[in-house]
């Protein structure tokens, strides 16, 4: 991150870039495939349209996701980020089963090999798309954004799919009469591929829409963080869930049974200014205090009855 920018605004700025240089590469690939006879480059041309649009969604989760807790989403709106990488992976399915329905028209249907030229405008894309892929990756790390690094993939796997339309654009023209379909199969392999990605990335987004636990790094660092503060005896339970590019933490912290109620608190409060000083992530902790031991339990003085003496 450069400067004083947030972990949002990176992730909206590797977005847009991916959403201008898509739509750039979209319009040459589109051209050069009609241009050059290559319904491979004309498949690459339609998943890079499909990173746009997937783009403006991650785009919208992220500014949606940002937006402060107020009074009905106590606990933020984090949530509209897995919801967008879902949308975005849903999105990957639809592309590859569109490319696969035409790649098998075109594979049947007789027609003439690919122009030279388009390996020219396939080697220019591939480069260009890994490069793009491994700047919003790294961005969406950095940032723990899992719908970031989803759109990061749809930026390698338009690189994959480039990639093996040039092996099928070369085995067309080096293959000579005969193998005018290669190309065809390059693209019905490609979509494959991308059905792949979008399982593999639909996977994280749906285990954080069910409050599923983060990295156990994560908690460990927690633990760690919190059992160096003074007076603490032990920890308890530690339940982490993200909500977007935050943790909520529900912590039970151990101290001695005779503190005051006033020292017990003191302590909850340093444990959780210790906790997120160390994890600027952790937006917020709920930390219950438990004493190392606990009296034995009395009916009467908690309201219950006593049984009656024989």
């Amino acid at each position: 991150m450069e400067g004083t920018e947030t972990p949002s605004q990176a992730c909206l700025r590797s977005t847009l870039t991916g959403i201008v240089v898509s739509a750039i590469l979209a319009v040459v690939k589109g051209i050069a495939g009609v241009v050059g006879n290559s319904y491979a480059l004309i498949a690459d041309a339609i998943e890079s349209t499909t990173d746009i649009f997937s783009s403006l969604v991650v785009y919208g989760g992220i500014k949606i996701a940002s937006i402060p807790r107020d009074s009905n989403h106590p606990y933020g709106h984090g949530k509209a980020e897995p919801l967008a990488a879902i949308l975005v992976a849903t999105g990957l399915y639809a592309a590859a089963t569109g490319i696969s329905i035409q790649s098998i028209r075109e594979i049947v249907t007789p027609h003439h090999a690919p122009a030279p030229f388009t390996l020219v405008v396939l080697t220019l894309v591939v480069v260009t798309k890994e490069g793009l892929y491994r700047y919003v990756n790294r961005v969406g790390k950095a940032a723990g954004s899992i719908v970031v690094q989803t759109d990061a993939w749809h930026h390698r796997s338009d690189a994959i799919t480039s990639a093996a339309a040039f092996i099928g654009i070369a085995w067309a023209l080096i293959g000579g009469k005969g193998y005018e379909e290669a190309d065809d199969w390059a693209a019905l392999f490609a979509s494959g591929i991308i059905v792949f990605n979008a399982t593999r990335l639909i996977r994280p987004a749906l285990a954080e829409i069910m409050d599923a636990a983060p990295d156990r790094a994560v908690e460990k660092e927690i633990r760690e963080v919190a059992s160096r503060v003074e007076k603490v005896r032990g920890l308890d339970v530690c339940w982490v869930r993200k909500m977007g590019l935050e943790y909520y933490v529900d912590l039970h912290v151990v101290v001695d049974g005779d503190l005051t109620v006033a020292e017990g608190h003191r302590i909850a409060h340093e444990v959780k200014d210790a906790v997120k000083e160390a994890n600027p992530k952790v937006s917020d902790i709920l930390v219950h205090i438990e004493p190392v031991a606990l009296p034995s339990w009395n009916p009467v003085a908690c309201g219950g009855k006593a049984d009656k003496a024989d």
